[in-house]
């Protein structure tokens, strides 16, 4: 380890000067949790299914309410986490102490092989961490492993409704404009099926606060070729919303 990176200088048994169990009262709230970046597929559950809010929570760029729906019988929790990891994470840490315990997270993803077509089902089993908040979370490493219980719970549901997928390597960044021909090949030959920007970040944070957290993605654009494809991605409003409740569904069985 190198002292003169501060990434890297981190004291991991201490508790934080801002402890979120200090700062949070718990509430009742339900401990399973979907997490998604899906804001139109939320706005549309939201009035569909009359969802209540249970904590309305804001940071400083807006409002993110963590929302309570009943499914399949049983009290569900969602919200939106932002984008990118300090932000997600943050949220996480605050839904956690909250009282959410088992989390599920749904979100689109890029991808590194354009055979991969847009709503491919990724399953992830771990992540590279090539951003900075696992290192704050976790002993530096290269790459972390998603928890199995979660991630075998996803298996079990896409194979019960006979959904193709598969279960791979993600990559996670923070610099999205800096993802270069040199460090797409990079991740390519160590396995990467899919960048984002999130993953490692929540996979540390949730295994140092000893929750379980698995993730699923859609294939979104394409950054396999000599440029980059957007293919239309966001736009698969379907995708999105059939996504959502596959991992709501899943949640529940945590």
């Amino acid at each position: 380890m190198n002292p003169s990176f501060p990434i890297l200088e981190h004291d991991y048994t201490s508790e934080a000067k801002i402890e979120p169990s200090r700062i949070i009262k718990r509430r009742d709230i339900p401990e399973h949790c979907v997490i998604t970046f899906f804001q139109d597929v939320i706005e549309k559950v939201v009035q569909q299914r009359q969802a209540k809010v249970v904590v309305a929570n804001r940071w400083e760029d807006g409002p993110h309410p963590i929302y309570e729906i009943e499914h399949r019988g049983r009290r569900l929790a969602f919200f939106h986490p932002g984008v990118g990891a300090p932000v997600a994470s943050g949220l996480l840490e605050e839904a956690i102490a909250f009282g959410c315990e088992k989390f599920i997270v749904c979100g689109g993803c890029g991808v590194l092989n354009k055979e991969m077509a847009v709503g491919n089902l990724i399953i992830v089993n771990s992540a590279v961490r090539d951003e900075g908040v696992s290192y704050h979370y976790i002993e530096p490493g290269r790459v972390i492993t998603a928890h199995p219980v979660p991630v075998n719970a996803l298996k079990s549901m896409l194979i019960e409704r006979n959904l193709p997928f598969i279960s791979g390597k993600t990559w996670t960044t923070d610099a999205p404009y800096r993802e270069t021909p040199f460090t797409l090949e990079r991740r390519r030959a160590e396995g990467c099926l899919t960048v984002e920007m999130e993953a490692a970040s929540l996979m540390a944070v949730a295994q140092f606060r000893h929750v379980q957290l698995g993730q699923i993605l859609y294939a979104g654009d394409d950054l396999s070729g000599d440029t980059w494809d957007r293919r239309g991605w966001q736009s698969r409003q379907d995708i999105r919303e059939s996504l959502f409740w596959l991992a709501a569904d899943a949640c529940l069985q945590l």
